[in-house]
C-alpha cells in the first residue's frame, strides 16, 4: 500500500508520488494552450510550422518548449517559487518543462539537447533570493535527461535594469554585453532555461553568444511563455 506524503501545491489533495507535486486532475486541468508557432511560442494559425514572424525575422534558437501563458495557476506558482522562498516547487515545475519537451519531441522530432545551461541572474539578486531559480530547474532535467549541465557557464558580468520595467525596444540594449560564455559549445546541441519567457530578449542575448561559441542548435526552455 502507498504512503501519502504530502499534497498537491493547487488543490491540496493528498499526493501517493510527492515527488510529482501535483495531482493528475489539476495536472489534466491546467489551462490548454492555444495553437502556437513551435520557433517563437507566440499564437500561430499552424503550432506545426514556423509562423510568420519567424519566417521574416527567425529567432536565433530552433525551437521554444513551454508549459503555459503567465496566468492562473502557473503564475501563481512562479510567483510563490521566485519570491516567497519556495525551492521545493522546482522539481514541480521541472517536470512540467519535461512532460511538455516530450510532447514536442515526438511531435516536432527535437533534438535531445547534449547540455542545458540556466538564464544567470545577477548576483546581488541572487543572493537576495538565496537561490537562482533557472539553476533549480535546470538541475532535475539535466538528471532526468540524462544531459550535461554546467552551472558556471553562463555569467552575468554587467549589472542591468529589470526587464519588465523596460519596453520592448530598449531591452535588446539593456542585454547587450551582459552576459560570457565560459564553456566550448562547438557541435553541441544546447537547451536553454529561464522561468519566464516575455519578449524573448535575455534568451535572444544568450542565444546569440551560444552560437558565437558553436553551439550547433539552441532551444529555449521555459515554464510560462507570456502570450
Amino acid at each position: 500500500m502507498l504512503s501519502i506524503h504530502s499534497r498537491c501545491w493547487l488543490c491540496r489533495q493528498p499526493l501517493c508520488l510527492s515527488r510529482h507535486g501535483i495531482c493528475s486532475y489539476c495536472l489534466r486541468h491546467l489551462p490548454a494552450k492555444p495553437l502556437c508557432c513551435p520557433c517563437c511560442g507566440l499564437p500561430a494559425g499552424d503550432a506545426a510550422h514556423p509562423c510568420g514572424r519567424c519566417l521574416q525575422r527567425p529567432p536565433p534558437w530552433q525551437a521554444l518548449v513551454f508549459v503555459g501563458d503567465y496566468v492562473a495557476p502557473l503564475r501563481q506558482l512562479i510567483k510563490k517559487f521566485k519570491f516567497q522562498h519556495a525551492p521545493e516547487l522546482a522539481p514541480l515545475l521541472a517536470r512540467l518543462i519535461l512532460l511538455n519537451w516530450q510532447r514536442a519531441h515526438r511531435e516536432q522530432y527535437l533534438n535531445r539537447p547534449d547540455m542545458i545551461l540556466a538564464v544567470p541572474l545577477q548576483a546581488k539578486r541572487c543572493w537576495r533570493r538565496g537561490y537562482n531559480q533557472s539553476d533549480l530547474l535546470a538541475r532535475p532535467l539535466a538528471h532526468w535527461l540524462g544531459c550535461d549541465y554546467r552551472p558556471a557557464a553562463l555569467r552575468r558580468v554587467r549589472k542591468t535594469a529589470p526587464q519588465q520595467r523596460l519596453p520592448a525596444r530598449m531591452r535588446r540594449r539593456n542585454l547587450r554585453g551582459a552576459f560570457r560564455c565560459h564553456e566550448p559549445l562547438a557541435g553541441r546541441h544546447v537547451a536553454l532555461l529561464d522561468d519566464v519567457v516575455t519578449t524573448g530578449s535575455t534568451v535572444a542575448e544568450i542565444s546569440r553568444l551560444l552560437l558565437r561559441q558553436g553551439a550547433a542548435s539552441i532551444q529555449i526552455w521555459c515554464v510560462c511563455r507570456t502570450l
